[in-house]
């Protein structure tokens, strides 16, 4: 795989800016960072970066973001090698070294590529401890890393850390296929590494309630939730699954925000295009899932507020 050159890193950062400045105005209750104030930064994908000034936390960094096959999602002015679901993966190192600096922990929804594939090389330079499923730490373990920085968990675990706790609640992945998609099959075992894009399986979902010192974010890594499971749970901040595979899913944002009270922010995540690298245009993205949902969300609960993030863009919330 080619790495971004240091051009193009630029250009990103400098789009990126830009872009940010536009959704100003959506987002003008916002301010500094302060002693109560927490920050999620998008990464893409489900990705995020979460700091309160006492803790970072990672969820699902995926930041290679490869050129994936040829089909619609991709653009002809991505010049970058096309990546087959048969090849090896190879993590673009430069670019997360350009990004991620450290990192307490790393939450993993689940095992996928677009979840998982960054993360062996995350979690070895920045010694953070991930908690997933047993899928996930026997792949991070077939990379090498070691027993100490992991937590196998299925979904039940409430775990104290310094500077935060997290519940851990049982999930399952979108509907994809139009409702098709099954896969049950784990890694009891660490397979072989390195992997190809296709190994990067499943394994089981979950869902994180990830506790700060002034703020609670409920974590979704797929777009549908186990209902049962959420119940009680009031987050002030939920961070939504919003893509297509939800309309094959009955009354979803209705129950979605039932369950979780209504938080009081949300973040729409997993709605990007991930095959297009950072500075190229979500637009579509944009225009035909996330300002739908927010209007939707609107009708449902007038107090909520629904934030668009943007590619490597700061969500600060006092």
């Amino acid at each position: 795989m080619e790495t971004p050159s240091k051009k193009k890193l630029l250009f990103t950062h400098n789009w990126m800016f830009g872009l940010c400045s536009l959704f100003i105005i959506s987002s003008c209750f916002l301010g500094n960072a302060q002693n109560n104030t927490i920050q999620l930064k998008y990464l893409g994908t489900a990705g995020w970066e979460i700091n309160d000034g006492a803790i970072t936390v990672l969820i699902d960094p995926y930041i290679s973001r490869v050129k994936l096959g040829t089909g619609p999602g991709i653009s002809p002015d991505d010049n970058r090698n096309t990546v087959k679901r048969s090849d090896v993966f190879v993590s673009d190192t430069l670019l997360i070294d350009s990004l991620i600096t450290k990192a307490d922990f790393i939450l993993a929804h689940h095992s996928h590529f677009d979840h998982l594939a960054d993360v062996p090389y995350i979690a070895k330079k920045t010694g953070a401890k991930v908690i997933g499923t047993e899928t996930t730490c026997n792949i991070l373990r077939a990379y090498g890393i070691p027993n100490e920085q992991l937590y196998p968990v299925r979904g039940g675990e409430d775990y104290q850390f310094k500077n935060f706790s997290v519940k851990v609640i049982p999930s399952i992945h979108s509907a994809l296929n139009n409702k098709h998609y099954l896969d049950s099959r784990t890694y009891t075992e660490p397979p072989k590494a390195p992997l190809k894009v296709s190994e990067f399986i499943e394994g089981g979902s979950l869902m994180f309630l990830a506790r700060f010192k002034k703020h609670t974010v409920l974590t979704m890594g797929s777009m549908n939730f186990v209902e049962r499971e959420l119940v009680g749970q009031k987050p002030d901040i939920l961070l939504a699954g919003v893509n297509r595979s939800q309309f094959g899913l009955y009354k979803y944002n209705e129950r979605l925000l039932a369950v979780t009270n209504y938080p009081k922010y949300i973040i729409p995540t997993h709605w990007d295009n991930f095959r297009l690298p950072y500075g190229f245009s979500q637009k579509s993205g944009v225009e035909q899932k996330l300002l739908p949902f927010k209007e939707d969300v609107k009708q449902r609960s007038p107090k909520t507020q629904v934030l668009i993030p943007v590619h490597l863009g700061t969500i600060s919330i006092e």
